[in-house]
């Protein structure tokens, strides 16, 4: 029987087009209405079709293409690519909904950019209207090549819906580039442009290659964005968002999201998407309420109940990640019970151990808790910073509450932590740090939110009670002692020390009373006391050392400045107050001691007499031996300057070897910069040419 055939020429692109997918279909039955990422080759984001390798790119092997007697021929077959059906696993389908874990990486791509750098090789052969060679874009960790751009690969899909004749692309003045990019997308994705750079080097990946795929790529991504932004097809916005997601476009794809949401608010997909993307920017708290969104809109809505669930498990809301994670119906992840079950368990111990004030306990469960899967618990961190705060360590404290996210409250439900709402626990800490640091007005503003939240709570009520009374009696005792009521501040300041005891600021203002009232002993004992909740407490060091100074007490004084001169090494007051310690410790122990002076400028000696006489004086001399014109000594020199302010006992000289000659023969000077120090007029030490670290360690070494 004979079959009558249409030329070619009267067949329409559509239904070629069609013709050639359906011959690619594997199943006429597949199920359209399930998850795009599902169904979507990770390597592409276009086509959902996958490329048997053949030939040399199956074997990892990087080849060019060149000229052919057939411009349309492609070399090899495409494999079957059949796809299951997929559905949520809480029994209901929500098409083109992001998939994968909470912990995983937002895109595939990203994954496979560390794999090697994207190389771009021309063909030897010039480009021909018939379609002669073109680039390819090659990565290096994949051995997946591109065919050549006038060839149609599988999944390819034309910007006008149709598909290309042969030779077509060599006509067209815009070529599309088949090619990685940045996040190796494989095959089937177009980008608008120009060829590819040629590569720098024999056959490596120039920087030139990758700009400009990457450039060519954003271009792109930003029209698709444009497009879909101005489309009213939600499920068309939600795509391009899809696209946006899996290239590591997260702002770009949540803005898709919103626009698909604000077309069709009642899609639960669209929530459920947004949720994902903002897990990948770590905002939690928001795809919290997602997640909530999607299962208002949807009650069985499985996948978000388990997002749902593993979100809140990281915030530490173990009952109602609980609820979620068990859903009815959707099958449990064990690795996400197991976290479930770590973190109730070490949160339980926290608790207990809280109720009782063992704060190191509380302080390793509360650790504990969040290694083991709820690192985000805004609560779990503030209690580590009481526990420190507990344990006098009140820097590290500070450093603990600032990891605590200032937010809303993060669900609907008002979960409770330690007995309290857990959002009111954030500030009740807070007012305690606050308060501990010196803080009173912030201390009383977080107290204050703390009762709002949950007025309720006795344990609130009387912190934000105690810390009103305490700011209250801080304010009566600096007004006193600006008024030199110097007795009445220090009666204001003990009434608040007797609400907390363990507050180092009202302890240093109230040493600071004592001393102006020459009790030197009683500012001595309360500087100790501020000093033993808070080690490093500069004024409570400063006023300590000053009141031993006062009881002559020159060790003890002379340790404290020493202190303060690491903390603060360009505070020239505390400077020449160890000066003097140190002199004073020198004479109270029977040591000579002569006209000796503090601090002074590098002085300049020019003859040989006046450098006999500097090198003589008691204590110890630094000569720099220099050139004027010499680098080593311009560069060195500004040096000595910040060693003159830092060691005030040692005398600094310099001696201009062209100027003074004499001095530079008798001491035998034949490089510059030279150093030498004398103690008593003897010559003790000698470098040439020092780097500033060993200068300064042998002045410190003949200091004091």
């Amino acid at each position: 029987m004979s079959h009558s055939r249409k030329p070619i020429s009267e067949l329409g692109y559509d239904t070629l087009s069609d013709r050639f997918r359906n011959s690619l279909r594997c199943d006429n039955s597949i199920d359209l209405n399930k998850p795009d990422f599902k169904e979507l080759d990770l390597g592409s984001p276009v086509s959902p079709l996958r490329i048997r390798q053949s030939g040399p790119a199956a074997s990892g092997l990087t080849t060019t293409s060149s000229s052919s007697s057939s411009s349309g021929s492609v070399s090899g077959r495409n494999g079957h690519n059949p796809v299951a059906k997929r559905s949520d696993s809480g029994g209901n389908n929500h098409s083109g909904e992001l998939s994968g874990s909470v912990e995983s990486s937002p895109t595939a791509a990203e994954s496979m950019r560390s794999a090697g750098g994207y190389r771009v090789f021309k063909s030897a052969h010039g480009r021909s209207d018939s379609g002669g060679s073109h680039p390819l874009i090659y990565s290096g960790g994949s051995s997946v090549n591109s065919p050549a751009v006038n060839v149609l690969p599988t999944g390819n899909i034309c910007p006008s819906g149709k598909i290309l004749k042969t030779g077509m692309a060599s006509r067209n003045s815009r070529t599309d580039v088949l090619g990685s990019g940045t996040g190796n997308y494989g095959h089937g994705s177009i980008m608008r442009g120009g060829g590819a750079t040629k590569s720098s080097g024999g056959g490596g990946g120039g920087e030139g290659g990758v700009a400009s795929v990457a450039n060519l790529r954003g271009v792109v991504g930003a029209d698709s964005v444009r497009r879909a932004m101005s489309s009213m097809d939600p499920e068309e916005v939600k795509r391009a968002g899809n696209e946006q997601y899996k290239m590591g476009h997260l702002a770009e794809a949540l803005s898709l999201y919103d626009r698909a949401i604000a077309i069709s608010p009642g899609n639960p997909t669209y929530r459920f998407n947004r949720a994902v993307t903002l897990t990948g920017l770590k905002r939690l708290v928001e795809a919290v309420r997602e997640c909530e969104e999607a299962i208002t809109l949807d009650p069985g809505y499985g996948k978000a109940h388990h997002r749902l669930g593993s979100l809140l498990l990281r915030l530490g809301q173990v009952e109602n990640a609980r609820r979620h994670l068990c859903f009815p119906g959707h099958q449990q992840d064990a690795n996400e019970l197991q976290k479930l079950q770590a973190v109730g368990m070490h949160l339980s111990k926290c608790t207990d151990a809280r109720k009782i004030c063992d704060w190191r306990s509380a302080l390793r469960e509360s650790d504990a808790a969040i290694a083991a899967g709820a690192d985000t618990c805004p609560q779990l961190h503030s209690c580590k910073a009481e526990a420190l705060l507990k344990l006098h360590q009140l820097d590290d404290a500070d450093l603990s509450l600032s990891n605590v996210t200032k937010s809303e409250p993060s669900t609907r439900s008002q979960a409770k932590f330690f007995g309290m709402l857990s959002e009111a626990y954030l500030f009740f800490v807070r007012a305690q740090i606050e308060m501990a640091l010196g803080r009173f007005e912030n201390a009383v503003t977080a107290g204050e939110r703390a009762g709002q939240i949950d007025p309720r709570n006795v344990e609130v009520s009387v912190l934000l009670n105690n810390v009103r009374l305490v700011a209250r009696a801080r304010a009566r005792g600096n007004d006193l002692f600006k008024s030199e009521r110097f007795t009445e501040a220090c009666s204001a300041y003990g009434e608040g020390l007797r609400l907390d005891s363990s507050n180092s600021v009202l302890y240093c203002n109230r040493a600071a009373c004592w001393y102006k009232l020459g009790l030197w002993e009683r500012s001595v004992d309360d500087c100790n006391q501020a000093l033993c909740i808070r080690p490093n407490y500069i004024k409570a060091l400063l006023r300590r050392a000053a009141s031993n100074s006062k009881l002559e007490r020159w060790a003890e004084a002379v340790r404290d400045y020493e202190v303060l001169r690491r903390e603060i090494p360009d505070d020239n007051e505390v400077a020449e107050s160890l000066f003097h310690a140190q002199v004073a410790l020198k004479k109270s122990r029977g040591e000579e001691v002569y006209n000796m002076k503090f601090g002074g400028e590098v002085e300049l000696v020019s003859g040989l007499e006046q450098f006999r006489a500097a090198i003589s004086l008691p204590g110890t001399s630094v000569v720099h031996f220099k050139m004027a014109s010499n680098l080593q000594c311009k560069q060195i020199s500004p040096f000595l300057n910040i060693l003159c302010g830092r060691y005030p006992s040692i005398n600094f000289l310099k001696v201009d070897v062209e100027e003074s000659p004499a001095v530079a023969n008798s001491e035998d000077v034949r490089i510059v910069p030279t150093f030498k120090i004398y103690r008593n007029g003897c010559r003790v030490k000698e470098m040439v040419c020092p780097s500033p670290e060993v200068l300064e360690s042998s002045v410190k070494h003949y200091s004091f």
